[in-house]
């Protein structure tokens, strides 16, 4: 037995030491993404990279790094660095010839790290972000017998849900942090409901929100309050709010002349769709392709049809601007619009930096220069054109003329003898698509592209509409004008001699750039066909007559084939009638579908290579029972597989709650951007985000919210603060100043100004005089109203070129381009805003008039003002200074008693209600008052 016994006890330290080896062993190996990846982008990729391949050799793409470079030699030998020119040439002491070139050398141990990786076998790996979305464990906190319950436990006993978990272990897992950072306690009742408020509707509390949020001793009053908070209107304002950034909406186009532009119903789609909790996924299609959606969801409003709301979502693409300055080409500036979709689709949805790849491919993350273009085709195809009515657009007729909508589609819907004959008259009355805009004739004879936008044409001159589908076609729809006394233009079928299919007088509008819209009989013609527009003016030869669009659509069902009947002329009607509009996403079709080319180094003049859509081969592929375009995209963007969106989103949602993401650089989560600090909780939430929430947001909100990692308390100790300056351990609550609309709708609503009014156009609050510079246009700012110049911020006039000037200068952006995540800055300014700016003059004027009802002394009357403000006593060393800053105040305008009738804008103002507007207006300019504890 013996021997028996010895051979086992060998066999069992055998098998224990080759366990430890190799356990050392896995521990030692080098890992690509963490250690080699950074090292290989910081000295290597930018002469071996997508922009530049140096000898032919990149370390973009595995396949490149392990193929032979110029030279014929193997930069890298998987299992053999001795042999790999890279070690070779890291290792040389000759200049010329040591890499990197003109740079300083690689560290010893840095070039030894590389050797180790090469020896491994030279792993390659992706960067985390392109990893498949895998729920990670929850980790375990406490002790054995503190998770069973039998003794306490200060994590067990903090932790409220899974989020803490995670913050725990990672802190637990530092040895330098551990023994310093714990988790700090939960901040008190009055803190915590208005950091709650402020974070899930963007307003402060109520007072009787905080009384009863006080008195309420259940054991879950802190989860009723969160769910007050997610259920309030107020809710879908706010985070509307943040989506505005990134869908760089505005009420104007940007570019020179910036003018009107009507967006405000996407603004309100927005709001609706985020109290509605549409499901992120479905928000995401909406917007991207609204329009290609089959069986789009129901009615939004009164007399807008089922097709609407996801059309009116398909408006966050419409928000890039257009340029309406003379003399621009159209073709140039349509596809900077296309380039901007790809790039804030990639910004909004998959937090990459994916614009560089227009000229060149991406220096560090796997995309080649072919993927950025195969990526556009899915958005080249879209109907816009840069030009100044900004269509398609979708309309809203009023009262009378939605009647005759009405009846058009009645008569349509009884006499059609097919569906798709009532989804052509309902797209054109909706939409006045499919068109030809005039930009795009050509053979012009006494003709000119008038202010490079539109086709005009002279007494015996004329220009071609090119090869029009004229199969069961026969009405021809024109938008045009002139000053002209009876001019007529004849329609030719392919040469300006060819076969007359109509001639018709040209309607005197008064002017080429008025329009009207008529319809017109052609005969049956078959086959595709040149048609010839050729003017006869010979009262007005100099005279212009300009066409904006030409269609030829089939006649309306019920309608002579060959001459206009009843139907005809109402569609008329409908066409010219004074409508509401919203530019809208349609997609072309036939004839109108684009080619799409590679751009030779970015250059729209330079087409290299046709191209068909597709996605990045760096990401999972594309299922082939998805359509090629926005919408087939848009589902595999939201699909369970796809390893950013998910990610990107619930970063972008944290970074909202807590003032920086887990991933700080929320625009880039690529491989330039700053590795998670909790990497695992964010995968575990983007799983539960996409599985267990079903794309909820406020689910995924109120999961944050209740964490104890949420509620804690903002204070640190000098410690922690040393060790952990920017909390990216998570230990102690968020502190953030508020955005630039947070800061001014507080100031209304705890002031008691702001409207709860809801939706409708943009309105314009006051603002300093002189701001506006419209030399285009007589548009001007006109002071909005009653109880319009106190709406929420999110409802202000926003002008590209001249934003509302106080939330500028809080760091809110021009929304020329997506705006990724704002800055938080810190300036003077701010402070000259908040006591100088109209607005909060104002409002400091309202508090006062409250606040002098509200004691008989001054310190009483402070003391109720500030509780209004932050919902919670004035400490005895402010109340002080603030009292002494009330009285001599009211001394110098005892002295100077018409200084304070004008501050307070009122002939019977006194000293002592002007010295409470100021203070008041102190209070509001509090550094505690203007941020988020």
């Amino acid at each position: 037995m013996k021997p028996l016994f010895r051979l086992s006890l060998a066999l069992v330290v055998l098998l224990t030491l080759s366990s430890v080896v190799w356990l050392t062993v896995r521990e030692d190996r080098v890992d690509f993404n963490t250690q080699i990846k950074p090292l290989l982008n910081k000295n290597c990729i930018a002469c071996h990279g997508g922009v530049k391949k140096a000898s032919n050799f990149s370390l973009l793409f595995e396949h490149e790094a392990l193929a032979a470079a110029k030279s014929g030699k193997h930069a890298i030998i998987p299992g053999n660095a001795d042999a790999s020119e890279l070690i070779r040439r890291l290792t040389l002491t000759d200049p010329d010839e040591r890499m990197p070139l003109e740079a300083p050398p690689l560290k010893k141990e840095e070039i030894e790290l590389l050797r180790d990786w090469i020896n491994q076998g030279a792993e390659w790996g992706n960067h985390w972000a392109y990893q498949p979305v895998e729920k990670p464990e929850v980790p375990q906190i406490g002790t054995f017998w503190s998770r069973l319950g039998l003794v306490e436990n200060d994590e067990v006993k903090w932790a409220k849900n899974e989020i803490d978990h995670f913050v725990l272990n990672k802190v637990s897992q530092d040895k330098e942090f551990a023994p310093v950072l714990k988790p700090s306690p939960e901040a008190d009742r009055a803190t915590l409901i208005r950091r709650v408020s402020l974070d899930l509707t963007g307003l402060p509390p109520t007072e009787q929100e905080v009384t009863d949020f006080l008195k309420d001793t259940s054991p879950n009053a802190y989860e009723k309050m969160v769910d007050q908070a997610l259920q309030s209107p107020a809710y879908g304002e706010r985070w509307t709010g943040m989506w505005l950034d990134l869908a760089r909406y505005a009420d104007t186009k940007g570019y020179e002349a910036d003018l009107a532009r009507p967006m405000w119903r996407y603004r309100d789609w927005l709001i609706k769709a985020f109290n509605a909790d549409k499901p992120f996924d479905q928000f995401t299609i909406e917007q991207l392709a609204g329009d290609l959606l089959p069986d789009p969801d129901g009615k939004t409003d009164k007399n807008e049809s089922v097709i609407d709301n996801p059309l009116i979502a398909t408006a966050f693409h419409r928000n890039t601007m257009t340029n309406d300055e003379g003399g621009t080409q159209d073709e140039e500036f349509r596809v900077a619009a296309v380039l901007d979709r790809v790039n804030t689709t990639w910004d909004v949805w998959q937090g990459t930096t994916f614009g560089c790849v227009q000229c060149h491919s991406h220096p560090y993350d796997p995309f080649t220069h072919e993927d950025y273009y195969k990526y556009l085709a899915f958005f080249n195809n879209t109907r816009d054109e840069d030009v100044p009515s900004d269509t398609p657009t979708l309309r809203f007729y009023k009262a009378a003329d939605s009647i005759k909508v009405q009846e058009l589609n009645d008569w349509v819907s009884r006499h059609a003898t097919n569906p798709q004959q009532v989804k052509t008259a309902n797209r054109f009355t909706r939409l006045t698509e499919p068109k030809v805009n005039s930009h795009s004739f050509d053979q012009y004879v006494k003709a000119s592209l008038m202010g490079a936008m539109y086709t005009a044409i002279q007494d015996g001159g004329s220009a071609r509409i090119k090869n029009m589908d004229l199969n069961g076609k026969n009405r021809l729809i024109l938008a045009w004008g002139t000053k002209a006394e009876d001019a007529v233009m004849t329609i030719r079928q392919d040469s300006v001699n060819g076969p007359v299919l109509t001639r018709q007088p040209v309607p005197k509008t008064g002017s080429p750039w008025r329009d009207t819209t008529l319809v017109f009989a052609l005969p049956n013609v078959s086959g595709r066909h040149h048609l010839y527009l050729t003017l006869s003016s010979p009262k007005n030869p100099k005279e212009w007559v300009m066409v904006k669009w030409v269609s030829v659509q089939p006649a309306l069902p019920g309608q002579p084939e060959t001459a206009l009947g009843e139907m005809d002329h109402k569609l008329t009607e409908i066409l010219n009638a004074k409508a509401e509009l919203v530019p809208v996403m349609q997609e072309g079709v036939g004839d109108q579908v684009r080619e799409t080319f590679v751009f030779e180094r970015g250059n729209w003049l330079v087409k290299g290579k046709k191209v068909r859509a597709d996605v990045p081969k760096s990401l999972p592929p594309m299922p082939a029972d998805l359509p090629r375009n926005r919408l087939g995209l848009a589902r595999w963007m939201v699909s369970r597989e796809h390893p950013l969106t998910a990610r990107v989103a619930v970063n972008r949602f944290w970074e909202q709650l807590f003032g920086t993401g887990i991933v700080e650089t929320v625009e880039d989560i690529g491989t330039q951007g700053i590795p998670p600090s909790h990497r695992e909780l964010l995968d575990w939430l983007a799983v539960e985000f996409m599985e267990t929430d079903h794309w909820s947001v406020k689910k995924l909100l109120r999961r944050i919210v209740l964490s104890a990692t949420y509620r804690q308390r903002s204070s640190v100790s000098p410690e922690a603060l040393d060790l952990d300056p920017w909390n990216k351990m998570l230990m102690r609550g968020p502190r953030v100043r508020l955005t630039a609309e947070q800061v001014r709708d507080q100031a209304l609503a705890t002031t008691g100004l702001l409207s709860k009014k809801q939706f409708g156009p943009s309105v314009m609050p006051i603002q300093p005089d002189g701001i506006w510079q419209s030399p285009y246009s007589p548009e001007s700012w006109k002071l909005s109203q009653g109880e319009d110049r106190y709406r929420r911020a999110l409802y202000t006039y926003w002008k590209r070129t001249a934003p509302y000037p106080s939330m500028i200068t809080f760091d809110s952006p021009s929304r020329e381009f997506c705006q990724l995540r704002r800055l938080r800055t810190n300036t003077p300014l701010q402070a000259l805003v908040t006591l100088n700016d109209p607005v909060y003059v104002e409002a400091a004027q309202h508090l006062a008039d409250w606040m002098r009802y509200q004691g008989k002394t001054p310190e009483q009357q402070i003391q109720a003002g500030f509780q209004r403000i932050m919902l919670r006593p004035l400490s005895s060393a402010k109340l002080a200074v603030l009292t002494q800053l009330y009285r001599t105040t009211k001394t110098h305008y005892q002295q100077q008693p018409e200084e304070a009738r004008k501050l307070l804008a009122c002939d019977d103002g006194t000293p002592e209600l002007a010295a409470l507007a100021v203070t008041a207006n102190t209070m509001l300019n509090l550094d505690e008052v203007v941020t988020k504890e």
